[in-house]
């Protein structure tokens, strides 16, 4: 199996992360392009249906003033300032990544298979891949096993639930035939987070996952760590900080790390 990533990149969390660089904000175009310019590999969009079948680029499942999303319509959230996937993907440059955040929603159950969140995307997924390297990421299994029946070229990766236990983590990856799994980076316990009994360290993980064929992404590791990770050998980092991220690890290849 090809690989995803090469050593370890830098993956935009929603775009330039959470306004870092010049404070724009998430999951617009602004934030795309800034994340691009800054030297991110990759970019991640977060991919949300609305009630007539349109795909919006938003991380949570409502608006701030509480509507959801899946209750509106394509204008409703144009009108409140949301960003149509069309428009998010002609705001990433071919030559950045593109990491696809699946956020499937309850109505998924029980709405016709052709109007579910993932078969609204599937056609974007196969013509992206086209001209640009490609993974979609969720939470979800079935998003995971759906994208794997309908378009088999493109990799998944498995995001468990915030700090799950990594045996858990990796072992479901596997068995899910992903290509990648996604562990919440407080789930190793480096910076900022007390010590936990029985922990794995990002070494043992990150060897344990390559030996099942699996590459590992952590997400959203405090800037300081970025480094660390790479020294453990980790596929990919999502930050919010993407020049940050992109200078620790330019500063550790110049001191000799690979």
């Amino acid at each position: 199996m090809s690989r995803v990533f090469e050593a370890t990149e830098v993956i935009g969390h929603r775009g330039a992360g959470r306004g870092v660089v010049d404070g724009v904000r998430e999951n617009t175009v602004e934030s795309y392009a800034a994340a691009a310019l800054a030297g991110a590999d990759w970019v991640e969009i977060d991919v949300r249906r609305t009630v007539d079948g349109a795909l919006v680029l938003h991380h949570n499942a409502a608006l701030d003033d509480g509507r959801m999303i899946v209750d509106l319509t394509a204008r409703e959230c144009a009108g409140a300032g949301l960003v149509g996937l069309d428009e998010g993907l002609e705001a990433i440059p071919e030559e950045v990544g593109l990491d696809v955040d699946v956020k499937s929603v309850m109505e998924d159950a029980v709405d016709a298979p052709s109007r579910r969140t993932v078969s609204l995307l599937l056609p974007y997924l196969r013509r992206e891949a086209r001209r640009r390297r490609v993974f979609v990421c969720s939470f979800d299994p079935g998003v995971l096993l759906a994208v794997r029946d309908g378009a088999p070229g493109i990799p998944t990766a498995w995001m468990p639930f915030v700090r799950n236990p990594l045996d858990q983590a990796v072992a479901g990856a596997a068995g899910l035939g992903c290509t990648v799994v996604a562990i919440d980076a407080r789930s190793f316990g480096l910076t900022g987070d007390a010590p936990r009994p029985g922990r794995r360290s990002v070494e043992y993980t990150v060897d344990l996952a390559h030996r099942a064929g699996v590459e590992v992404v952590s997400w959203c590791p405090d800037p300081v760590d970025t480094a660390r990770f790479a020294e453990a050998g980790m596929d990919a980092v999502v930050v919010d900080d993407v020049p940050g991220a992109v200078s620790a690890l330019r500063e550790r290849a110049a001191a000799g790390g690979s």
